[in-house]
């Protein structure tokens, strides 16, 4: 049966530290976590956690031990709690290639990701907006699709990581059709929802007041809304954002797409913070993720959550099994 790999993230970070619960778990599917095998057992270690870390061809054997197991990534230098180091930025990224590489070529059904952080590798002098936009262009596909979700809430995102500045130039009818495109076949295909309900947040405040207070609504979001409209398609019109988000409104939604990453994902980790997941749709493989960052003060001291990590395994894992 194909593996599940879990890319293990920032070393510095609470990464490995999460990635040591995936040894508590009994799947019929392998997991396998991408990391420097002797870094996870010194980690191990400082968490006093006994778990036995295996390579990945090694068997698993009957113990008393949780086992985990894990493909070897060799770091560049000893990883010190909490202190990122440019010099690892290069083994962060062989893990997102190692899994991209293993999900396009049949070796996998997927990957979950555990967090990185995205200063470092552009200290290292490579640039990187995040996993989402890694993928992307490994995949070779011309747009992708964060969207996060809660067991009570999906929110897809327009644009990603972007300044606030160039948000509405980079708002364009052709990118809200590609975007909109992906969410409606994802939650469609991946998510066996026949006939999706999604509500659309205006860009600005109160939706532009009509007109007053900004026309990117009327220009631009809402003639690709009413296209969908006129093909069937459960669609909202843009939405002022403020009071999209009340149960009322919600409680038929399948999902909300937002026009920017601040103007959503507050919402929706305000009601289920470390029990989100992160999902990129229109890849050609599943990929999941956690909601949070690499809390750096949080490595090593055992006070790290991995409820996030565990639920990003899991959807992958059930949409491993549609396919």
């Amino acid at each position: 049966m194909l593996p599940l790999y879990v890319t293990s993230g920032e070393p510095a970070g609470i990464g490995p530290d999460i990635c040591l619960s995936l040894a508590d778990r009994v799947d019929e599917r392998p997991i396998v976590v991408l990391a420097d095998i002797n870094m996870l057992r010194d980690r191990a270690k400082i968490l006093s956690k006994n778990i036995e870390i295996i390579e990945y061809q090694q068997q698993k054997q009957s113990s008393e031990q949780a086992q985990l197991y894990v493909e070897h990534v060799p770091l560049n230098e000893d990883v010190v709690l909490g202190k990122l180091n440019p010099n690892n930025s290069a083994y962060v990224l062989e893990q997102l290639r190692r899994s991209a590489y293993y999900a396009m070529n049949g070796q996998s059904v997927g990957v979950a990701t555990a967090p990185v952080q995205k200063s470092v590798i552009n200290d290292a002098g490579i640039h990187f907006s995040g996993h989402t936009e890694y993928y992307q262009e490994f995949a070779g596909v011309e747009r992708v699709v964060m969207m996060l979700a809660t067991k009570i809430l999906r929110v897809a995102l327009a644009t990603t990581h972007l300044p606030l500045r160039d948000v509405a130039d980079a708002i364009t009818k052709a990118r809200l059709h590609q975007v909109i495109d992906i969410l409606i076949h994802d939650l469609k295909t991946k998510f066996k929802i026949e006939h999706p309900h999604i509500l659309v947040c205006g860009l600005n405040p109160h939706a532009g007041e009509g007109g007053y207070l900004g026309h990117e609504e009327i220009d631009t979001i809402n003639p690709v809304l009413e296209s969908y409209r006129a093909q069937g398609v459960n669609m909202s019109l843009s939405l002022p954002a403020d009071t999209l988000f009340t149960p009322e409104n919600l409680k038929d939604a399948d999902a909300v797409l937002a026009m920017y990453h601040d103007q959503g994902l507050p919402v929706l980790k305000s009601q289920g913070f470390g029990e989100a997941i992160n999902i990129t749709l229109g890849l050609p493989f599943i990929r999941t993720s956690v909601d949070h960052g690499t809390a750096l003060a949080l490595a090593g001291t055992g006070e790290a959550k991995s409820s996030s990590l565990q639920v990003a395994v899991d959807l992958a894992l059930e949409l491993a099994q549609e396919k």
